[in-house]
């Protein structure tokens, strides 16, 4: 806040203020939805961070965070009990990024903040971190459906091809269960590609 003075008397005032980008308003939103949490970190005065985490709905502040305390704020998270993912693109975020659970770096950021995380950004948009969330979450649910599917399929084929309906007169043919076998891993594959249908765009 600048203040311009004349005779003794406040003649005037000049506020300069960051803008809040409104795709974080709306990246903070879908993470509401999807039932995550979030916290703000920040090395601004208490009142400046209060009314930006308010604007956004941001859960929890730490606000006039000195560069070398982010990593406490994380372990502190962590030993609340809660998984942290942490998103920063500065030298200070480094050692943060490096002990939180998922660190994401923005990919416009600082080298050391990119090598320090696990993931990297190819653009600044906040509503990215919702597409690594659902990539992450679609990945995982494509890995269970196959590892049900392939065990599911030994536990039937191979006591067949073992000859274990051998004394009621059924034995699974070699080459069929060839075929079979190609068949499963045909299935996986394909069944991995439906990851390509999940919307990653932001605003999709």
């Amino acid at each position: 806040m600048l203040h311009v003075i004349a005779d003794g008397e406040i003649a005037g005032a000049l506020a300069l203020a960051d803008e809040v980008r409104p795709e974080s308003a709306e990246a903070v939103r879908d993470l509401h939805a999807r039932g995550v949490r979030v916290a703000m970190v920040t090395g601004d005065a208490r009142n400046v961070a209060d009314a930006v985490a308010s604007r956004l709905g941001v859960d929890e502040v730490f606000a006039e965070v000195r560069p070398d305390d982010k990593d406490s704020v994380v372990r502190d998270l962590q030993g609340r009990g809660h998984t942290v993912a942490m998103v920063g693109d500065g030298v200070n975020d480094a050692p943060a990024l490096a002990r939180a659970d998922v660190g994401v770096a923005i990919g416009a950021g600082t080298d050391v903040a990119i090598e320090s995380a696990g993931v990297v950004l190819a653009s600044d948009d906040p509503r990215g971190v919702l597409s690594v969330r659902t990539l992450s979450v679609a990945a995982y649910r494509k890995m269970v459906q196959n590892l049900v599917w392939a065990a599911g399929y030994n536990v039937v084929a191979v006591p067949l091809a073992a000859g274990v309906l051998a004394p009621v007169g059924f034995v699974l043919p070699p080459a069929v269960g060839a075929v079979l076998m190609s068949l499963s891993t045909v299935v996986v594959a394909l069944n991995a590609q439906l990851l390509r249908r999940v919307p990653l765009r932001p605003g999709a």
